[in-house]
């Protein structure tokens, strides 16, 4: 039996995720950014919590960990500390470790850029990644506490994954991104297709998470830094792809 996943919006903009083994009845929260509505989530399936999976260790992504782990006494899995504590963690992985959630496995990346800290978890018989801050749908993660080329590398490795990878990133940011996007690569039939969607889902009041890989490669600008045609919107003709890369987070950054 397939892995069940259901997506709900968290505080302001943050997206919270549970994926249920219907086999074993575990079921994973990724992330904890506020207990009350994944408790509210998982009251309206019938489902336990059994584990929390934790990408890394800003507050809107650990600040229900507590309340979660004293109501469930659920497993709590996260990034190796890089300099910053989570509390609450049992099990600590890092890059080619797996997860299970019941029959359900989940491999890890080490996904630094956006924290030191950061992982995500890929469910590939489900085609799911849970990526948190590194891509978001049309964007990617501000680049905090680390390195334009360290974010590029992580960047790489996710976009290295098959096309039909479902795309679960921690925040609804969307339209704003596609805006964005637009500005850079105005004639990308990709990107206008997707402007499209989103605004069609937004109006309807509906989240625009998962998306799928596919058109990530094709419309994200942020993982088309090696494409030629950007360098060249940006007069970056020649430079490396982690510089276009830095650039276009830089222009972002000042949106």
């Amino acid at each position: 039996m397939a892995a069940e996943i259901r997506v709900f919006p968290c505080l302001s903009d943050n997206i919270g995720y549970l994926i249920h083994d219907p086999v074993t009845k575990a079921t994973a929260a990724i992330d904890a950014p506020d207990a009350k509505p994944i408790i509210a989530a998982l009251e309206r399936e019938g489902w336990r919590l059994t584990d929390l999976l934790i990408t890394h260790h800003h507050a809107d992504h650990t600040d229900g960990i507590a309340e979660l782990k004293a109501k469930y006494k659920c497993r709590v899995v996260g990034p190796y500390e890089k300099g910053v504590r989570i509390d609450g963690l049992d099990v600590h992985v890092k890059e080619g470790d797996t997860v299970k959630v019941g029959n359900l496995v989940a491999r890890v990346f080490e996904t630094p850029g956006h924290t030191l800290d950061h992982i995500s978890y890929m469910f590939d018989d489900a085609h799911a990644l849970f990526c948190a801050d590194v891509i978001f749908s049309i964007g990617c993660g501000r680049v905090i506490e680390g390195t334009y080329p360290m974010m590029w590398e992580s960047l790489l490795k996710l976009r290295a994954l098959p096309n039909d990878t479902r795309v679960y990133c921690g925040h609804e940011y969307t339209a704003s991104n596609v805006k964005f996007a637009l500005g850079i690569e105005p004639n990308n039939p990709a990107l206008k297709k997707r402007a499209e969607e989103v605004t069609k889902l937004r109006a309807e009041g509906k989240l625009t998470i998962p998306s799928l890989m596919r058109d990530e490669k094709e419309a994200n600008v942020f993982l088309r830094a090696d494409v030629p045609a950007v360098a060249a919107a940006l007069g970056m003709n020649g430079k490396t792809p982690a510089e276009v890369f830095g650039e276009i987070r830089e222009r972002k950054n000042r949106a």
